[in-house]
């Protein structure tokens, strides 16, 4: 029971594709400035979806060969909720079934870093997540970063 494996990885190179230019300590956010386009995220869809779903993959890949696990021994894959074209397409790159995937993305949206946490906890709350269960959570995010994590409920 517990965490069995991890692993997160970025990639700074291609920041680019998903970003906030604005804020931090470099920016920081004013009345004139938060008016400018730099505080919105930027995205660049087309190559986001292919990068999000190949890493999404590869860390996905590294935590099952870590922990010496299968794809077809996960019980749940807890993916980010950013959209469901990206979930469906790293769930078959995995061989996992739809029907062990938990999406809630048409309840929330994207909630950008909290999509993961909500969803296994809707997961749990709603009784699809079991204590013995497999669970794979697997995201990106902005930077451009990447991991997954795989655990024993």
């Amino acid at each position: 029971k517990g965490i069995l494996a991890s692993c997160i990885k970025s990639n700074p190179k291609v920041w680019d594709l998903l970003c906030v230019l604005g804020g931090g300590s470099v920016y920081p956010p004013c009345k004139k400035e938060v008016s400018k386009e730099e505080y919105y995220v930027k995205m660049k869809g087309n190559e986001v979806f292919k990068y999000a779903v190949r890493h999404m993959e590869e860390v996905a890949k590294v935590v099952l060969k870590m922990a010496n696990v299968s794809s077809e021994e996960v019980d749940w894959l807890v993916p980010h909720q950013a959209n469901i074209r990206i979930i469906n397409m790293v769930a078959q790159k995995l061989g996992i079934p739809k029907e062990k995937v938990f999406v809630n993305l048409q309840k929330y949206g994207n909630t950008s870093a909290a999509t993961v946490p909500i969803a296994l906890d809707e997961a749990v709350r709603q009784g699809f997540i079991k204590p013995g269960d497999l669970i794979l959570l697997d995201a990106f995010g902005g930077g451009f970063t990447y991991g997954a994590l795989l655990m024993r409920w």
